[in-house]
């Protein structure tokens, strides 16, 4: 089963409902009279301090009261029912996985960092976007439980977190430890400016990443047809002053013009053979097609930053791979969609998320290999003849399940039939892991 929405496989979204006009008084919260880029729409859209989805609603993300007793639902059907009774009396927009298996999840990747850690120097942990706390208590959980007494406390666990009211919530989680407390703070700022980090980490770290890499703002190019140039996609209000619409300029962020050569759009084209180029152009008269693309400009950026003030860093991240239903155009398009009353809706169009929807892309996993070799400096692109070279990474890609067999205890999420949620329902989830290494060959 594919998960669809932030609620997983857990409850099924309305019938879809069609783009509403924008109202005048958000659009020009985001759009104001001048054109922003698209990546800039929808980072207000989620993370405007005043209007933006993440920041308004400190309900967006759901705490579950006490742990699911898995063993003792009786199957699929019982532990759909159960989650179904949990949103409808909780009117949450999703109860994250770290959540809904909680304490095993985060159990899973604290065992990950501790068969990997360097444990001769102090275990320094991040988590961006760490939301209410559940991975960072789980984590501390297991330490405290697992490694040796000196690891748990000499260790440090900084959250950054852009949502107040979600720090406030995760201040509150650990909390509920007395001795996680001085371990443990939350830093309220953008993880990917890097103004916020005061210094230089030079010593080994773990950075984690959970469902953020679909919240990150992406840009949008477009082409008019298969042999057109690409664009960047700009939003604008429009001359009525309550609609917004796309405007379209030749590629000069540097930002996006970085990401799609990390991405090879310009050298795939320039493989093509005279013939087939001469068979595109003509293809192109006959049946004009416009192509869009979404760029991951916002992952770039926050892995420029973290690569930079944190150099010896280990990263593992978690998100969708793919997510079904998806009915924007282009390649790697997200799902807009909100909830009211327990019901859940998409938006046919991404301009029309004005601060009660959530924004999330699926993550090419191939696409963030990439990005974090050239973030690290081992990856050049095609213009940059500096001779520095970064060191090369360790990376590994794991399916969900793969990564709960290997570090987790699956047994601790399955039902009496041998069902298991977090084994059978996350076929289009992923982990990623990435390790410094001195091997540069």
């Amino acid at each position: 089963m594919f998960s669809r929405t932030r609620t997983l496989p857990l409850i099924p979204l309305a019938s879809k409902v069609c783009a509403a006009s924008h109202e005048a008084l958000y659009s020009t919260h985001i759009v104001g009279d001048k054109p922003v880029l698209v990546r800039d729409f929808i980072h207000s859209a989620l993370y405007h301090p005043l209007h933006g989805y993440f920041s308004q609603r400190s309900g967006s993300v759901g705490v579950l009261p006490n742990a699911i007793k898995f063993n003792q639902l009786q199957g699929r059907k019982a532990y759909m029912k159960y989650l179904d009774t949990i949103y409808k009396q909780s009117d949450i927009s999703w109860f994250t996985p770290v959540e809904i298996f909680k304490p095993w999840y985060a159990h899973a990747i604290a065992e990950a960092i501790m068969r990997t850690a360097n444990f001769s120097v102090p275990l320094k942990i991040y988590e961006i976007g760490g939301g209410s706390g559940t991975c960072a208590k789980g984590i501390m959980d297991y330490i405290m439980l697992n490694a040796p007494a000196k690891v748990y406390n000499s260790m440090t666990y900084t959250s950054v977190e852009i949502s107040p009211s979600l720090a406030e919530v995760q201040r509150e989680t650990i909390g509920e430890v007395r001795s996680h407390i001085p371990k443990f703070r939350v830093e309220c700022r953008d993880a990917a400016d890097p103004s916020g980090w005061e210094h230089v980490e030079q010593q080994p770290c773990w950075v984690i990443m959970l469902e953020v890499l679909d919240n990150l703002p992406h840009d949008l190019i477009y082409a008019e047809n298969q042999i057109s140039s690409w664009m960047e996609v700009w939003v604008e209000r429009q001359h009525d002053r309550e609609t917004i619409g796309e405007l379209y300029k030749p590629l000069q962020d540097s930002l996006i013009t970085r990401c799609a050569e990390i991405i090879d759009l310009d050298e795939n084209m320039s493989t093509h053979s005279a013939a087939v180029s001469t068979l595109k152009s003509l293809w192109s008269k006959v049946n004009p097609k416009p192509r869009r693309c979404w760029l991951p400009t916002g992952c770039l950026k926050l892995l420029e930053v973290l690569h930079e003030v944190l150099p010896k860093m280990s990263l593992i991240a978690s998100d969708f791979s793919y997510l079904p239903d998806v009915k924007i155009p282009g390649e790697r398009a997200p799902l807009v969609s909100t909830k009211k009353d327990g019901s859940s809706s998409d938006y046919d169009n991404y301009m029309d998320a004005k601060g009660d929807a959530d924004i999330f892309f699926p993550t090419d996993f191939w696409l963030l290999e990439r990005i974090d070799h050239y973030c690290s400096g081992w990856l050049k692109l095609h213009g940059d003849h500096s001779s520095k070279k970064g060191k090369k990474r360790r990376t590994i890609t794991l399916e969900t399940s793969s990564f709960m067999e290997e570090f987790g205890l699956p047994t601790k999420t399955r039902t009496k039939d041998g069902y298991n949620p977090l084994l059978d329902d996350f076929k289009n989830t992923k982990f990623y892991l990435s390790v410094p290494t001195h091997n540069i060959k």
